[in-house]
């Protein structure tokens, strides 16, 4: 079985005799090849430029035998294709070109042709897919519609959400108008995903724990089920709720086949609660990997032994890799996973 049938058989919750693994935001500044490329180009030159995005995808998997490859890229390019456009800050954290304040700014964003604003996405995943074949899947994402909002209200880095749960709360019209339109644009960034070879989307609703638990349908899972939707039916759909695990009934009538936690959620308990043929993706703590190979390969171990003889298990973080992980000890947890049986 290669890498690319071992991802779809668990997300399908097949049976195998070791999860796949893939790791959340697998490229970037903890590969010192990474950061040598950073030293010619800027974040937004290479997410742009097909040839750098292939290039970035690809270096985590000349290092590790991992079994997916995601797309080099970022969730914001929605907010850009529809006018508002971002940048990272030079003391860290990502800004808005603008804030998305008033009506009038909601009516200028063009929700229109994403799938032609962002070709530049579907001609890296062309590209990736002809560098890893068949023998790997390829992964696409995106933003949940709340979230994608919220950076957008909010200008730059998440704090609170409160311009957007104010908009929620006391303008429900014009958060629908601008919900509606991330939607359909999130919608045509997903269809072109697929039309250029992804295997799977993973939607990240990383502001979810912002919302209160009586709205959480009504401000963001009604909107994923909206994007899901329209999407070709049982396309394996990776959701990451941050915080929201106990949500997991909500999320999975969204259209989620496969459920994302973070490290703070007790895995096994959490498979065991889930209907059957609903599969999870977690959740090893990144910041782990700060740390010495041996912790690694320990902490690494007792999950996997924790999720032994469970089908549809993805081996994953529990949240995206941080820039302070060791490139062995990265080396050390694939090696654990690979070797596991």
């Amino acid at each position: 079985m290669n890498s690319r049938d071992r991802f779809l058989t668990a997300a399908n919750c097949g049976e195998l005799e070791r999860p796949p693994v893939w790791i959340m935001r697998q490229a970037g500044r903890y590969l010192p090849e990474y950061r040598k490329l950073k030293e010619s180009y800027s974040f937004t030159e290479m997410v742009k430029s097909p040839e750098l995005a292939t290039e970035v995808t690809m270096q985590p998997l000349r290092r590790y035998d991992l079994d997916a490859a995601i797309l080099f890229s970022d969730i914001l390019v929605i907010p850009e294709a529809m006018g508002q456009p971002y940048h990272f800050r030079e003391g860290g954290g990502i800004g808005m070109d603008y804030v998305l304040e008033t009506e009038a700014q909601i009516d200028a964003l063009d929700e229109t042709g994403t799938a032609e604003k962002l070709i530049y996405m579907g001609n890296a995943l062309t590209s990736i897919r002809k560098e890893i074949g068949m023998d790997k899947a390829l992964l696409g994402f995106g933003g949940s519609p709340w979230t994608l909002a919220a950076y957008m209200t909010e200008g730059g880095s998440l704090k609170n959400c409160s311009r957007l749960k104010h908009m929620f709360y006391e303008d429900r019209a014009l958060f629908e108008k601008l919900m509606e339109k991330i939607s359909t644009a999130l919608i045509d960034l997903f269809l072109m995903q697929i039309a250029h070879g992804a295997d799977a989307l993973q939607m990240f609703d990383s502001a979810g724990a912002w919302c209160s638990a009586s709205d959480y349908e009504e401000m963001s899972v009604k909107w994923m089920r909206r994007v899901i939707s329209a999407l070709p039916t049982d396309f394996p759909i990776i959701i990451y709720a941050k915080g929201m695990a106990h949500h997991f009934t909500a999320l999975i009538g969204a259209g989620a086949k496969c459920l994302s936690v973070d490290w703070t959620v007790d895995l096994p308990t959490f498979h065991s609660a889930l209907p059957q043929g609903i599969a999870v993706q977690g959740n090893f703590d990144p910041t782990i990997l700060d740390g010495t190979a041996e912790r690694t390969v320990i902490e690494a171990t007792r999950l996997l032994d924790s999720m032994k003889g469970r089908n549809g298990h993805i081996f994953n973080l529990g949240h995206g890799i941080l820039p302070s992980a060791k490139p062995e000890n990265v080396a050390a947890l694939v090696e654990t996973i690979t070797n596991y049986r």
